[in-house]
């Protein structure tokens, strides 16, 4: 499995969402609870970008309908998102975050 660094823990707000590019893939990096997790930054439903909406309770809601991915699955927790976003791997270290576009299915 390969791991692209992407940024800085730093550059990741605390209880908030960053939006990176891995290669051709755009990826909201969200920390919450102390852990970061990846997903693909686009909503299944809008295509907006969900690194711009908010974090709570181990989700994302996408600021344009209000849909929310649980930050694990990616999976919606509420309507009108049907459909999930890709998750993938992440992992830190030395301060540094790095993601795997592998899926965690």
């Amino acid at each position: 499995m390969t791991y692209e660094k992407v940024c800085a823990l730093t550059d990741v707000p605390a209880d908030g969402a960053l939006g990176v590019e891995v290669g051709d893939t755009p990826v909201a990096l969200v920390r919450a609870g102390g852990e970061v997790f990846a997903l693909n930054d686009i909503c299944s439903h809008a295509e907006v970008s969900l690194s711009e909406g908010e974090v709570e309770g181990g989700t994302i809601e996408c600021w344009l309908h209000g849909s929310c991915f649980d930050l694990r699955t990616g999976k919606p927790t509420n309507p009108p998102a049907t459909q999930p976003v890709a998750t993938y791997r992440v992992k830190v270290e030395d301060g540094d975050v790095y993601v795997s576009l592998g899926s965690d299915d």
